[in-house]
């Protein structure tokens, strides 16, 4: 067929989906039909659609066919934050804070001023922090079940910091890494610029399918395994014990780096011990106080083994040089005096007042989530469209991530994750029942 009638199908394609004569959510004839009505092979009604994928106009889905894709959407649909409109609802992104957080932040700030300790903040610090600090969070993860010494932490720029001080200490581009099929968008950025290759998991109700991680382990050579053991983000789980202690024995047979994610635990309450706790050998644990503190503080920390410490501090060395002193000095001047363990409390209710709201407002919707968790997970029933929901959404000024930006299979499930730590409360139920009658209403489209 000669190139310029190929390419004028594309283009008439292409021209009618900009111009919104083919609107969002439009399934467009198979391969085989497309085929009959334009006189050409079905080889070459397929490279029609691959070259309209490729130029990120339609979405070809296997067993359901290619649907024209919502240009109005953000890029990476939730992945990229955005600067919104004063009166929208941010189901988006969590960024817990609660009302008297600001005070807190004052007080902090002039007992900082009247130590005598701020020449010495403003110099550089030790690459994995201050041993007060390293102290301070060892003191910390205890209260998480896990014991370690402060010559095992370091203390970096919050946990996707510590995510990629990890993953440039230990991995080299092309290694294969197992996550689960629906993962935290932040690694896979990552991966995707330290060009490691994720391997998805199933997911099952109650954590990833530990016999495909097996199967994987002797078929391919998987060099790490990343898991959220502990509320996992998006789908809310807690591995059970003996599922972790499963983890754990594959992960040694196959001599496999255990990345451990824990920035959401702390709203478990009496959770099962960390993947560390019981491997420390194999092990490298990372969190932060984003979410349990505040997303601006910008404080992190990574645990691990000591045979693994001097890589991740050279590594902090070349990212970063060191965690601002400033910063890292509230942060554990509120570690020790008793402020993060008070607010993780607080968030930990205000959570569970969410979630309660979510379910309410959402009934009769399937929802996956965590009773003390921040988000909820929405598969659409037959027939829904998560872009044109998320489309529809934006129009009325509320933001929220469509399944795509968490999948690490080819085809992303049609699927909502609303984040709910970032709404006014007052707002919260309102934003929420628009999110179910705008759902049922694309059912029905």
């Amino acid at each position: 067929m000669p190139t310029a009638r190929y390419k004028s199908i594309v283009d008439a394609f292409a021209a009618d989906i900009r111009t919104g004569n083919l609107r969002a959510g439009t399934q467009l004839p198979t391969h085989r039909h497309l085929a009959a009505e334009k006189g050409i092979a079905v080889a070459t009604a397929t490279r029609v659609y691959a070259e309209l994928e490729a130029m990120g106009l339609v979405s070809c889905e296997r067993g359901r066919g290619t649907f024209v894709r919502d240009l109005t959407l953000p890029p990476g649909h939730g992945i990229d934050q955005k600067v919104l409109a004063p009166n929208a609802v941010d189901l988006n992104f969590n960024y817990p804070i609660l009302p008297d957080q600001a005070d807190l932040l004052r007080q902090a700030l002039q007992e900082l001023a009247g130590s005598g300790d701020l020449v010495s903040l403003m110099h550089y610090q030790p690459h994995g922090g201050r041993e007060r600090d390293r102290a301070a969070v060892a003191t910390h993860l205890l209260d998480r079940g896990l014991d370690v010494s402060p010559d095992c932490v370091a203390i970096v720029n919050g946990a996707q910091h510590g995510l990629a001080v990890t993953a440039l200490a230990f991995l080299r581009p092309g290694d294969v890494v197992a996550v689960d099929a629906l993962t935290y968008p932040g690694f896979k950025v990552l991966a995707e610029a330290l060009r490691l290759e994720l391997a998805p998991l199933p997911t099952t109700s109650n954590g990833p399918d530990l016999d495909a991680l097996q199967t994987l382990c002797r078929r391919r050579p998987v060099r790490a395994v990343y898991s959220m053991p502990t509320l996992h983000n998006p789908l809310g789980w807690v591995i059970d014990h003996d599922a972790r202690h499963q983890l754990i024995a594959i992960a040694r047979t196959h001599g496999l780096l255990v990345i451990e994610d824990a920035s959401y635990a702390y709203l478990v309450d009496q959770p099962p011990p960390p993947l560390a706790a019981i491997a420390p050998d194999v092990t490298v644990y990372v969190s932060g106080l984003s979410k349990n503190v505040a997303t601006g503080l910008r404080v992190g920390f990574v645990s691990a083994p000591p045979s693994r410490m001097r890589a991740i501090e050279r590594i902090i060395r070349a990212t970063a040089w060191n965690t601002p002193a400033i910063t890292a000095a509230i942060a554990s001047y509120w570690l020790q005096n008793g402020t993060v363990t008070r607010l993780e409390t607080q968030k930990r209710r205000d959570a569970t007042l969410r979630q309660t709201l979510a379910r309410e407002s959402l009934e009769p919707l399937a929802q996956l989530a965590h009773p003390c968790s921040y988000f909820t997970w929405i598969p659409l029933p037959p027939g829904g469209r998560a872009d044109r929901i998320a489309a529809a959404l934006e129009r009325v000024h509320i933001s929220i991530s469509t399944a795509e930006p968490f999948s690490t299979t080819i085809e992303a499930p049609q699927a909502l994750r609303l984040a709910l730590g970032s709404a006014n409360l007052d707002a919260l139920p309102g934003a929420l029942t628009t999110v179910r009658r705008l759902i049922e209403t694309d059912i029905l489209h």
